[in-house]
């Protein structure tokens, strides 16, 4: 320990003695300048005091802090006690160059902290140079009292100033930036308090408009309470415009080691907080995986029982509404499922995670809960779900087959039983026995027509008993009415086989009594149904309805029609034919006396119903005449309604087209001045005017033809809707080229320009424009350019001599094609400013007019206001009244702002802007 009682006054040689951390971004001693006095103040008293609240722990103090320190005692006694460490014997005596050792030892200890000692020694220490004193306490200060200081990474004033910020963040009025001016009201000193001992001050009462109260209370508090000396006094501190940084930090910085303990706690708890809250949160995962993976294998184990129920139902509508309940469950019940299954595996795999990062082990679930297990689960729920599936529609097939034979069986045996429905009874009626030889006969042939129907229905009552058989096969639930049914089938058809038998043997000892008649009416039924089918056929053939679209259509309708009339002569011979057949049957029934019963067994056509269709022939034949008459007459209106608009629209069509052409030939030729041209396009636009009726006959023509619903006409390729485009383009085309050289005399007229000149922009223009479109291109407009003499290279318009295109290829080939591209660019941004790559001829008079005239300048309006406002800056409402007309008087007015130069005067207005702004140079 350092005996702080001994002095030595003896003068000595001593070395360098600046104390500066290079880790310290602190350069904030000067040692070239001296101290603000107030600043030197605060360090005095602010760094005694700190001295002191180490000193005392050794039982000594300092009272003059440049004096105390000269023999270098104190200052070792003050290391050993900050650092706890013990420094090297001071040497006994006084002399100076006792003090200077011990100054030396104190510095060379500070400076193998790793502290940095520049430009000063010993003895301006022993012999008590203030600021050197002070400067040497605040190296000390920074090394062992802040630069050990560090919040997130920062250290020294910068892990101070955070820490500062963070513990006042919460109170109103507190805003530290900085170790000066930000505590100057003393609120961040009782709000550092209040934040670790809350119980020691009520800072809702203090006030910021009263620092004085809330610096001594905060310095009282400290020292009373966490023993914590007043290093500064609040006078001094509210008194000064910048209070000193360096006892600010000095005081402050004993308030972070006095609740450095606290600060410590509150990182323990913090990092006990956060173990524990990844702790709460692994096992809540946990909890979670446990739970979702016990309903989930719950769930399957529920499920695969009802997937694995195999009982069959007996009607396909049951089957149908499992397979329906199957699908709702493919649908609504398991797609959560295996959402959840997919989130307990990425919970799973996120838990693993989580507990691999914090360092804790691997999670393992309880028994049977495992993702294998799961997944294994999963797998015989799949394959349950598999097979019920197959089985499901295996059923299904099956059903849908039982149904399909059943109803089969039904209706093949109730075609069957309709069919034999009244067929005993016809087979046991003795109705030949009274007959006569041609209902004999035709009984005959209708048994052997029964007979063939018979056989034919052999195959279905087969069938029948072959889907009744194959239904007891496949165990369908109602195989017993089936077989009931079947049955029945066959017992009745084994008895018509026997009365069929029967009554053909009968039939046949009937039929050759009455073998004449019979023949006769054969006869008569080959006949007339042939001929009564030809009748039915004609009668719909002229009542059938027709659509034709134009002459040839309806001439060969009428040519059909004039061949089938020449076929009625030999069509009513036939008739006749049949009718006399009809009439030898009754001549032999009368003559033998024979009655006959009933008409003729092969037909049902009588001799009636072939006069009644042949009159209906007789009657349609003339009305069928008179139809395609009138649809002849009107085919020949339509195409006489055809040629006449075909006629007038080849006229009109070509005449709107060479109209066209020749108005952009007379755009480009240049026949005379402007106005005589205007005045021959304006007769010319008369004369298409005129031509308006031809237009509107055409309309009244086309009119006829859509209400005659005529969709062709092969007279003419024109249609309406082309002739209408053509006539709006022709009165479109003629008004913009009256327009255009209307704007060619405006044109002329604003800018000076001759008639000689317009002239020569036309036939330049017309030279380039190749194509005839009115239009240049961007290398034709730049030859046309060129061909007038235009410097593209220098902006501006420049006699070079005219050329041609060819010429202007073969000087850009010359020249490397660089002839003023960016100036061209520019000119191309003018004269085509939407960028459609072709320049206008309005676009490229209005170009050369603008480069090739002189216009009004901004200059020259402020200079003619000028002269208005008799050489002032300014102009009043009463002067421009007076020198202008009203109207142009009252609309500088309105937009003049008012003059605010130093010479203005009341209701001064300011024609500078104004005239600047005419010109886009400004906003009004």
């Amino acid at each position: 320990m350092v005996d702080y009682h001994a002095s030595n006054n003896q003068a000595s040689s001593g070395g360098p003695a600046v104390y500066m951390d290079p880790r310290e971004q602190e350069n904030d001693w000067d040692r070239d300048l001296l101290l603000d006095p107030a600043w030197e103040k605060q360090q005095r008293k602010t760094f005694t005091a700190w001295c002191n609240s180490h000193l005392r722990k050794a039982g000594t103090q300092i009272e003059n802090i440049e004096e105390d320190f000269r023999d270098g005692l104190k200052l070792m006694l003050l290391l050993e006690v900050i650092s706890g460490e013990r420094l090297p014997k001071p040497e006994r005596g006084k002399m100076r160059v006792h003090k200077i050792n011990n100054v030396n030892k104190a510095l060379d200890y500070i400076a193998s902290k790793g502290v940095k000692l520049v430009s000063i020694g010993a003895e301006e220490i022993v012999d008590g140079n203030a600021k050197m004193t002070l400067g040497m306490i605040w190296t000390i200060i920074l090394r062992f009292a802040i630069q050990d200081i560090s919040v997130e990474e920062t250290s020294a004033k910068e892990g101070l100033l955070l820490w500062c910020q963070r513990k006042t963040a919460p109170y109103k009025n507190v805003n530290v930036q900085n170790f000066h001016i930000s505590w100057k009201d003393g609120l961040a000193f009782n709000a550092l308090i209040h934040r670790h001992r809350p119980e020691l001050i009520d800072y809702d009462k203090l006030r910021k408009d009263d620092p004085l109260t809330n610096l001594n209370n905060a310095f009282e508090v400290a020292e009373k309470y966490l023993d914590i000396p007043k290093m500064m006094d609040a006078e001094d501190i509210v008194g000064t415009l910048r209070p000193d940084e360096k006892a600010i930090m000095t005081y402050v910085s004993c308030f972070y080691h006095a609740f450095s303990g606290a600060q410590k706690a509150e990182t323990a708890a913090n990092r006990i907080c956060k173990v524990l809250a990844v702790n709460q949160e692994n096992e809540h995962l946990m909890e979670d995986y446990e739970k979702l993976a016990s309903d989930l294998l719950e769930w399957i184990r529920r499920t695969i029982p009802w997937l694995e129920n195999r009982a069959p139902e007996k009607t396909m509508a049951e089957m149908q509404q499992k397979l329906e309940d199957f699908r709702g469950y493919r649908r609504v019940h398991k797609p959560p499922k295996v959402q959840e299954k997919c989130q307990l595996e990425i919970n799973f795999n996120t838990l693993q995670t989580k507990l691999r990062l914090s360092n804790r082990p691997a999670f393992m679930p309880s028994e049977g809960r495992m993702v294998s297990d799961i997944n294994g689960s999963w797998h015989n729920l799949e394959g349950a779900e598999k097979g019920y599936e197959e089985w499901m529609l295996n059923e299904i097939r099956r059903l849908e087959r039982l149904d399909h034979l059943a109803e089969k069986f039904r209706q093949k045996a109730t075609i069957h039983e309709s069919w034999t429905d009244g067929k005993e009874a016809m087979l046991t009626q003795k109705d030949y026995e009274t007959a006569s030889l041609s209902e004999v006969k035709a009984l005959l042939r209708k048994h052997e027509a029964f007979e063939s129907d018979l056989a034919a229905h052999q195959d279905r009552v087969e069938q029948i008993a072959a889907i009744a058989q194959e239904l007891n096969e496949l165990d369908y639930y109602d195989s017993p009415s089936v077989n009931t049914r079947c049955q029945k089938i066959c017992e009745q058809w084994d008895a018509l086989g026997s009365l069929t038998q029967s009554r053909r043997e009968s039939l046949e000892r009937t039929e050759k009594q009455l073998e004449s008649i019979d023949e006769l009416y054969l006869e008569y039924a080959k006949r007339a149904a042939p001929f009564n089918n030809w009748m039915e056929g004609a009668m719909e053939d002229l009542q059938d309805m027709f659509i034709v679209h134009n002459i040839e259509e309806i001439q060969g309708l009428i040519t059909a029609h004039e061949q089938f009339k020449s076929t009625l002569p030999e069509a009513n011979k036939e008739r006749e034919a049949i009718q006399a057949i009809q009439a030898e049957v009754q001549k032999i029934a009368q003559y033998n006396g024979i009655k006959l019963s009933g008409g003729n067994p092969y037909t049902t056509i009588t001799p009636k119903s072939i006069d009644d269709k042949w009159h209906k022939v007789e009657q349609l034949v003339p009305q069928r005449d008179r139809a395609l008459q009138e649809e002849l007459a009107k085919q020949q209106s339509n195409d006489h309604l055809r040629r006449k608009f075909a006629n007038q629209a080849n006229i009109v069509g070509p005449w709107i087209q060479t109209k066209m052409e020749e108005i952009g030939r007379i755009s480009i030729e240049m026949n005379g001045t402007l106005e005589d041209q205007l005045v021959n396009l304006r007769e010319y636009e008369q004369s298409i005017i005129e031509y308006k009726p031809n237009i509107d006959q055409l309309e009244g023509d086309h009119q006829l033809i859509q209400e005659a619903l005529i969709f062709d006409n092969k007279y003419t390729a024109y249609t309406m809707e082309h002739l209408r485009v053509g006539w709006e383009q022709l009165l479109t085309t003629i008004a913009r080229t009256i327009n255009e050289i209307e704007n060619q005399i405006l044109t002329r007229d604003a800018k000076g320009i001759s008639q000689e000149q317009l002239h020569e922009y036309r036939t330049s223009f017309n030279h380039f424009d190749k194509d005839h479109s009115g239009a240049l291109m961007a290398e034709e407009f730049k030859a046309c350019l060129i061909s007038l003499g235009y410097d593209v290279e220098n902006n501006k318009a420049k006699r070079t001599g005219q050329m041609d295109m060819d010429n202007y290829r073969a000087l850009l080939v010359a020249t490397g094609n660089s002839l003023g591209d960016a100036e061209f660019a520019r000119i191309m941004g003018i004269v085509d400013p939407n960028n459609s790559g072709a320049v206008t001829f309005q676009a490229f008079i209005d170009f050369m007019s603008r480069e090739t005239t002189d216009t009004d300048t901004a200059d020259q309006v402020i200079a003619s206001f000028k002269i208005l406002a008799a050489d002032k800056n300014f102009i009043t409402a009463e002067e421009l009244r007076r020198e202008l007309p009203p109207d142009q008087a009252e609309y500088c007015i309105a937009r003049m702002a008012p003059y605010s130069g130093p010479d203005a005067k009341p209701g001064a207005l300011d024609y500078m802007s104004f005239s600047t702004a005419l010109y886009g140079e400004s906003d009004l």
